[in-house]
Formats: C-alpha cells, sequence, structure tokens
C-alpha cells in the first residue's frame, strides 16, 4: 500500500504545499472559472458526469437551480448575520467548551478580530445540542431546521451521482458514511474588515477533514482555492452552492475523488460570511479504500481507519505544525 504521508492532498502534506505555494505564486490570485452544474437538467446520467468530472478534476464545482429555496437560503444568511451583530455578552451565551461546538473570537495581535464562527451539529437528530443554537433572534432555529432538510436532500443526490461516478450503486457511499448517522455539523464563518487583509488570512489553508461539504457565500469575495499550484478566487454566483470534496471521499474512492485544498481571504472594507455544512462520517466507522475500488491492479492508496483516529491524528499534525511552522 502506498504510504498516505506521500499523497499530495493529504493533511500531513499542507505544510509543504503551502510554503511551495507561498514561495512560487504572486500575490495576485487568478480568477478561477470551477465547475458550475445545473441540476434543473433532467437527464440523470449527463448530471453524473458533469459531477464526477469535476470531483476528479478539481474537488470543487458550484451547483446551480438546486432545490434549496432562494428566500430559505437568504432567511439563513440573515439569521447569521443577526446573531454576529448581537453585543458579544449575548454571543457568548453559546460560547464553545471542550467541542467543537458553539460560537468562538479568535483575535490577531495588532489586527482586529480576523475570525469570528459559530458552529452548531444539525444532524442526526440525536446529536443535536440545543444549548449551542442562539435563542435570538428567535426565528434562527426554525430556519436551520428547514434547511438542514433541503441541504440533506441536496447532499443525497450529490453523493448518489458520485457512487454512480464510481460504477456503484447510488446509495454506496452514503451507506459507508453511516446512512442516516451520518453528520452534519454548520459552521457560520464571521470574517470582518480590515486595513491589514494582506497580512493575515481569515482561514488558512486546508482540507476538509470530512466527506463533503457544501457552502453558501455571501457576495464579498474571499474564497480562493488551489489549481496547478496557484491560488485561485472563486467567482461569486448568486443563489448557488459551493460543494467541496473532502478528505474521507478521496480516501474511499481510492484518491479518484480529489480533495481541495482552499482558504479564505480577508477583504479591506467588507464582512465576510460563510455557512458551509459539514458532512462526515459516524465517529465510530472504518473509513478506506472501498473494496469494489481496489485490486491487484489498483491497491488501496490510503490506511483504513476509524474515522475519530483520523480525526485525532490529523489535529496532532495540525498542532505540530502550528508549533515548527513559526
Amino acid at each position: 500500500m502506498d504510504d498516505e504521508r506521500n499523497h499530495n492532498t493529504s493533511s500531513s502534506s499542507l505544510p509543504s504545499l503551502c510554503k511551495q505555494l507561498a514561495s512560487s505564486t504572486p500575490r495576485e490570485s487568478l480568477e478561477l472559472d470551477i465547475p458550475v452544474v445545473d441540476l434543473s437538467v433532467s437527464d440523470e446520467e449527463f448530471l453524473m458526469r458533469e459531477v464526477t468530472r469535476a470531483s476528479e478534476e478539481w474537488g470543487i464545482f458550484q451547483v446551480v437551480n438546486h432545490g434549496i429555496p432562494t428566500e430559505l437560503m437568504r432567511q439563513l444568511q440573515a439569521v447569521g448575520k443577526q446573531f454576529f451583530d448581537l453585543p458579544e455578552a449575548e454571543k457568548e451565551a453559546v460560547a464553545k467548551e471542550e467541542d467543537i461546538e458553539g460560537y468562538k473570537r479568535n483575535y490577531l495581535e495588532g489586527i482586529k478580530a480576523w475570525d469570528e464562527h459559530l458552529s452548531h451539529r444539525l444532524s442526526p437528530p440525536s446529536v443535536i445540542n440545543y444549548k449551542y443554537w442562539p435563542k435570538n433572534p428567535p426565528q434562527y432555529r426554525e430556519v436551520n431546521e428547514e434547511y438542514t432538510r433541503h441541504v440533506k436532500k441536496l447532499t443525497d443526490k450529490i453523493l448518489g451521482w458520485l457512487s454512480e461516478g464510481l460504477g456503484l450503486p447510488p446509495v454506496a457511499l452514503l451507506q459507508n458514511l453511516g446512512g442516516e448517522m451520518a453528520e452534519y455539523v454548520i459552521r457560520v464563518n464571521y470574517y470582518q474588515p480590515s486595513p491589514k487583509s494582506d497580512l493575515a488570512i481569515g482561514a488558512a489553508a486546508h482540507t476538509d477533514v470530512g466527506a463533503i461539504t457544501l457552502l453558501i457565500p455571501n457576495e464579498v469575495p474571499g474564497l480562493q482555492v488551489v489549481k496547478n499550484e496557484q491560488w485561485l478566487d472563486v467567482e461569486y454566483i448568486n443563489s448557488a452552492v459551493v460543494v467541496f470534496i473532502g478528505d474521507q471521499l478521496m480516501r474511499m474512492s481510492n484518491g479518484r475523488y480529489k480533495n481541495v485544498l482552499h482558504r479564505a481571504t480577508l477583504d479591506k472594507e467588507n464582512v465576510r460570511i460563510s455557512w458551509p455544512v459539514f458532512v462526515a462520517p459516524r465517529h465510530d466507522l472504518l473509513i478506506g479504500p472501498l473494496p469494489e475500488l481496489t485490486g491487484d491492479e489498483n491497491p488501496p492508496k490510503f490506511e483504513t481507519l476509524v474515522y475519530q483516529d483520523y480525526l485525532h491524528q490529523t489535529f496532532e499534525k495540525w498542532a505540530l505544525d502550528k508549533l515548527y511552522s513559526s
């Protein structure tokens, strides 16, 4: 089996890749015309091919006419912004403790807070802890629960096409993520404008550790991805959903689907907000190359690990990388 650490987009290779990008890439990013898939097309085979090709070649694509009502997306954005407009004391009422959930504000010395975020689990019901869901604005819970229903339907469609793209039944990937027990987590990212935006990154370069991420941005640019060893801007498309392939789909597909390295930059004048929903396996599941996709001619490229163990290993590497990158 190939050493997973040598895979060019594995989490442990990020420090060297980021240093390479920093030294070889001009400060000005290029505009990226990433694949855009119109889901109003009735040809399912065409949609499967488009989603599959985008996941193999890019690891990111945008979907339009995806079935999530535009008004619901507007409401999700409105209640999210209203939360961050609250006084700090009210936001601290749902502050993080030891888990990933809750509100947190990060500071950078000499620069105004460059990142505030609120995260909490959306599904399955057995893992939801409503103490991390803001009570103000009062519509927050209703809007997020309705959005969860729609984003799960869209995720099922995309995972179905990606399964078929691998020559598997449509339910294969979702079942291997735990089916209805797969975990959905929303993180609302709030990036304040900064006149020193060239000195700070809103979110450092990373790949998503889960399986797939569905993100809604506001209209302020700042999302960038790597393509051909260049940082490229992701074009804003009104009402589109940006889809990222994460580490686990890369591993399950034995490398056919690419996890995409991405980051968020700050704007000098405008607040940037994004609403990613991270879809991840049940923590006790074994995740690795699917047996149907490997054999003598295509040996496994990744180690099969309990997802919780993968998380621990990844977060430990990130901590070490931070220690040795200063």
